[in-house]
């Protein structure tokens, strides 16, 4: 039986590692005015925060279309037997919702959805493990099985650095925003339940970076992890934490990852995650 794994543009996986593993992504796409661009295929991360930096009015988001779905599963129908489709929290998107109503619509297919409920290389870290396993003939059901085992120690949290994006997209209210810029607030976000919502508003983006630091230091003590740096368009910063990071805690395997466009107009520019799980 073989299992062909698909996911979403919001993993942030590199086009090399999906060709290299065989994953299939269905990319979401960023209105800006009055051009819509398909993330990781009409637009970068870079170009992209280049163009919100000219100011104007906050991006749109979509999810892909169903057709595109439909379209993705047909192709993999000639040569697989199942699709496991992998997607950012339905909480916060419809992208799993328009999944599985087209895994329902295609014949000869046995197509399964997983909701991360999360997103950006946190929610790869799931796909990166399904497609290990379907190289290795897993399957759906083991696979699905493990996917389930990491959700219990996947952790992820994200420090926003400028209140303006979630003000304008409807998640902060004005006076939030003005009390935060004021006090220099930095808050703390985390998916629970399968929506964002804040953990922690924490004084400045140093401390807030420590207190995540610290969750993670917390964990490392009691097992082996793997983690990664998530930054929006701000690398250097990213791979000086890493190194950071790295010399007080050796059993932590990192990787650098970053919020595209997507993800990133809800977090803006400056924003950092860290997110992880457990490994054997």
């Amino acid at each position: 039986m073989k299992t062909a794994i698909v996911t979403d543009s919001t993993a942030y996986i590199p086009k090399e590692i999906r060709d290299q593993l065989n994953i299939h992504m269905v990319p979401l796409s960023v209105v800006i005015g009055n051009d819509t661009y398909q993330e990781e295929i009409d637009i970068n991360t870079t170009e992209f925060y280049d163009k919100i930096r000219k100011g104007g009015a906050l991006p749109k988001t979509s999810q892909p279309a169903l057709g595109t779905f439909i379209e993705t599963y047909e192709k993999l129908a000639k040569e697989n037997d199942s699709v496991i489709s992998i997607h950012l929290s339905s909480g916060i998107s419809g992208t799993l919702a328009g999944a599985e109503q087209a895994g329902e619509m295609v014949a000869n297919l046995d197509v399964r959805t997983f909701d991360t409920e999360i997103s950006c290389m946190v929610q790869g870290f799931y796909v990166l493990k399904a497609a290990e396993m379907a190289e290795q003939g897993a399957s759906p059901d083991a696979i699905l099985q493990e996917l389930n085992n990491m959700k219990q120690t996947m952790r992820a949290y994200f420090m926003v650095d400028n209140l303006d994006h979630l003000h304008r997209g409807g998640r902060l209210t004005g006076f939030e925003r003005v009390i935060g810029s004021v006090l220099q607030v930095k808050p703390i976000l985390h998916f629970e339940n399968k929506v964002i919502v804040p953990f922690e508003k924490v004084r400045t983006r140093k401390k807030a970076m420590k207190r995540i630091s610290d969750m993670l230091q917390e964990d490392s003590n009691k097992f082996n992890i793997k983690a990664t740096i998530i930054h929006a368009n701000y690398e250097n910063e990213a791979i000086a934490w890493k190194e950071e990071l790295q010399a007080t805690m050796p059993n932590v395997d990192f990787t650098i990852s970053y919020f595209g466009p997507v993800i990133g107009t809800h977090l803006g520019e400056g924003s950092m995650g860290l997110g992880w799980y457990k490994i054997n």
